[in-house]
């Protein structure tokens, strides 16, 4: 198939990949365009990898206020350099990932940083549940260790599906942005405070209601 130039420049404004790069994608592809997006996310994403290695001491702080004070979230985010830090494209990244933050309720940044004695605990509760569900005790394992995955996708942020996004994981925001603009970037810490946190009340969907408040439809 003949890779014409409105066709690169179409997946080049798409994906903001430089041109050799989009007419590569495409050819790879054969000239299908969705295929092509995903060539060159993989390819920046492996660019990415290799920035892992780098030092991100830049970056911001940024708030997000859900409407009417109800949850407050501070997330700082690092780059490499003062002058992407100052750019719209990474205070928009940050916020959105504020914004995430608010939506999805994460308690962790990464796998990592979740305690041991919280990560026991999980595991012996997803025991007994697959127990008491009367599952083999051969299979028992096996089942605990797909849950534990599934719980560090809902309290780990940088492996929760993107409230913006579902079909893209934080990771993976942060491995386009990376690409993309050409720094290592990071989410080091983050705060998210919800009023009367702790007190027993009625619970909303905060999910939709942030994801309202930001322009998304549910």
């Amino acid at each position: 198939m003949e890779i014409t130039s409105s066709m690169v420049k179409e997946l080049r404004e798409r994906t903001g990949a430089g041109m050799m790069d989009c007419k590569k994608a495409l050819l790879e592809s054969g000239g299908n365009a969705e295929k092509a997006v995903d060539f060159l996310r993989e390819k920046g994403l492996a660019a990415a990898a290799k920035k892992a290695g780098r030092i991100a001491a830049e970056g911001i702080v940024d708030a997000y206020i859900h409407m009417g004070g109800r949850i407050g979230v501070l997330v700082e985010v690092n780059c490499e350099t003062d002058f992407v830090a100052k750019t719209d494209s990474f205070k928009t990244l940050v916020h959105d990932i504020a914004m995430h933050i608010a939506a999805a309720n994460p308690q962790f940044v990464q796998r990592e940083e979740v305690p041991t004695g919280a990560l026991e605990k999980e595991q012996e509760v997803l025991r007994a549940q697959a127990l008491n569900e009367g599952k083999p005790e051969k299979i028992v394992d096996k089942m605990v260790e797909g849950r534990i995955e599934k719980y560090y996708k809902e309290v780990c942020l940088m492996e929760q599906p993107y409230v913006k996004d579902p079909d893209k994981t934080i990771k993976d925001l942060i491995g386009e942005a990376t690409a993309s603009i050409g720094e290592k970037i990071s989410i080091r810490r983050f705060a998210r405070f919800e009023r009367g946190e702790g007190i027993e009340k009625r619970q909303d969907n905060f999910v939709e209601e942030v994801m309202a408040q930001g322009g998304i439809k549910v």
